[in-house]
């Protein structure tokens, strides 16, 4: 429990009402109740505000006057709100140790607060510095660094040379540093390349569960600072992702793209090899990238949902745009010939 004058004060900001009012849990404006605290960032639910039975609600600025109950006014009520929700729900840090059913090889070095959980493996030169957790089922490989207070949650596999940074979060079934997609044809017969290079996880990156990020086949695939992945992510060997980029479930990237700071990237995009996005740039989800993106903005491609009589109509209609194009420029030119010899 905490009262709302607290989380008015940690938010440096001042409260509207009771600052005595206390608060146990986060809630919905629809579901809240007695003892929970909403937010309110998006106009379409302004409607709500009234009808809420929670005990105070976080506000954006814009909607301060339609508050009439116990709130906080802040700038960006979903970043307040994010920090409440942590205030609220503290994670408390396992216990150093390590479980029994763990094998730890003597050559790795772990710092005595580490927690490693049971079923874990940490091969031979592995180093895991203070405050990690390694949850049941982690795999640590050859030669593995993995920097302060960072967290594997379950079943997590680092591969060998790979470097995680700092507070880095990788949630279940996780896979970084496997082999990338490294083929050549020998007259119709696929030969491995050997994937030599490894992988690079900046400070507070967090990877969402059954993403998977390959080594580099010479050089490093590189995942900068702040970096966000959600879940069913394929990122390709030799990938580069700039600090605090964000990008959502099923999109997949592939080898030796270039992908710059401050992205956002929507859900089941696909990313061709080889070419480079800059900075600031969104992509909305579906999308498909087979050409580099040199100016920041918001780009889409794909075609939206339709009725499947419609659909149909367009699609046929679509395969006959060629034709009509050259039956097009073929009477544009039909009639500059006529009209020059009018002129004449």
């Amino acid at each position: 429990m905490i009262t709302l004058g607290e989380l008015a004060k940690r938010l440096g900001v001042h409260v509207t009402g009771d600052a005595d009012c206390e608060i146990f849990r986060v809630a919905t404006l629809v579901n809240a109740g007695e003892g929970d605290i909403a937010f309110l960032h998006d106009s379409k639910y302004r409607h709500l505000i009234g009808k809420t039975s929670a005990s105070a609600i976080i506000v954006d600025e814009i909607f301060s006057a339609d508050l009439h109950t116990n709130g906080i006014v802040v700038k960006n009520s979903h970043i307040a709100f994010a920090q409440v929700v942590d205030w609220l729900n503290p994670v408390e840090p396992k216990e150093g140790g390590v479980h029994p059913n763990a094998i730890i090889d003597p050559e790795s070095k772990i710092h005595p607060d580490v927690y490693v959980g049971p079923q874990c493996v940490v091969e031979a030169g592995a180093e895991i510095a203070a405050g990690c957790e390694l949850g049941p089922g982690c795999i640590i490989g050859e030669n593995v660094s993995i920097g302060e207070g960072s967290k594997l949650v379950a079943n997590v596999t680092l591969c060998h040379d790979v470097k995680i940074g700092s507070r880095v979060i990788l949630h279940p079934g996780v896979v970084i540093g496997a082999d990338g997609f490294g083929l050549t044809n020998d007259d119709g017969r696929w030969i491995k390349v050997p994937q030599v290079g490894s992988v690079i996880i900046g400070d507070d990156v967090e990877i969402g569960a059954n993403s998977t990020v390959d080594r580099g086949a010479i050089e490093d695939t590189i995942i900068g600072q702040g970096v966000k992945l959600d879940n069913l992510i394929q990122i390709g060997h030799n990938v580069q992702i700039g600090e605090n980029t964000a990008i959502a479930a099923c999109t997949a990237i592939a080898g030796s793209a270039q992908i710059g700071k401050q992205c956002a990237i929507g859900g089941c995009v696909g990313i061709v090899g080889h070419l480079e996005i800059t900075d600031n740039v969104t992509i909305t989800g579906m999308s498909h990238v087979s050409q580099p993106i040199t100016k920041p903005g918001v780009y889409s491609s794909g075609t939206p949902l339709e009725e499947k009589n419609k659909w149909h109509r367009n699609f046929v209609r679509l395969k006959q745009l060629d034709d009509m194009a050259r039956r097009l420029k073929k009477i544009e030119k039909q009639t500059a010939r006529d009209d020059s010899g009018k002129n004449k």
